[in-house]
């Protein structure tokens, strides 16, 4: 099966790959996250993934547009909706470059952090696979969780502390608001 993972860093890609490897996917990776912030650590993650796809022999289309006024536009004054909206945009640009792309299916590492709202993914994903008739392979990955924290750390990967977002840096830092 010819699959597109959308890519939200490296670490959440190790057991992913793993797993989609050893069901016989010819995997391609995918990197668009315009969500995050700062500028400075969406270029390390990028460059992470650069780092870890080479030695994993992983195929990669970048995106690499860092469009974080679009992403701000689209959630202000709907905080709590922010992760809906940051999904929905990485995923139907995945959705989109699977259908242009001519792969049977589609994913992502969202799928592997125990930090993300599963059901919300899958729903989503599903959604964009009938908006773009290219199907979403959902799996739970978070079963590999310790097992790739393990790996990427063995393997000295920059490992970041918050999802991504100014809002998940501020929960970071402050505390999430009860």
């Amino acid at each position: 099966m010819k699959g597109l993972i959308h890519i939200c860093c490296a670490n959440c890609l190790i057991y992913p790959l793993k797993v989609l490897r050893e069901e016989g996917w010819e995997t391609t990776g995918f990197f668009y996250n315009p969500n995050i912030h700062p500028y400075q650590e969406y270029v390390r993650r990028k460059e992470t993934i650069e780092t870890y796809t080479r030695r994993a022999g992983l195929k990669m289309i970048y995106r690499d547009e860092y469009d974080l006024e679009e992403f701000l536009r689209s959630v202000v004054y709907r905080e709590h909706e922010r992760c809906r909206h940051c999904y929905l945009c990485r995923l139907e640009a995945a959705a989109k470059m699977a259908r242009k792309g001519k792969f049977d299916a589609f994913t992502t590492t969202l799928l592997y952090s125990k930090h993300q709202n599963h059901s919300l993914i899958k729903e989503i994903g599903e959604s964009l696979a009938k908006q773009f008739s290219v199907p979403f392979y959902y799996e739970d990955f978070r079963k590999w969780w310790q097992e790739g924290i393990h790996e990427s750390k063995a393997m000295g990967l920059y490992r970041q502390q918050y999802c991504g977002c100014i809002y998940s840096e501020k929960e970071r830092y402050c505390g999430k608001k009860k």
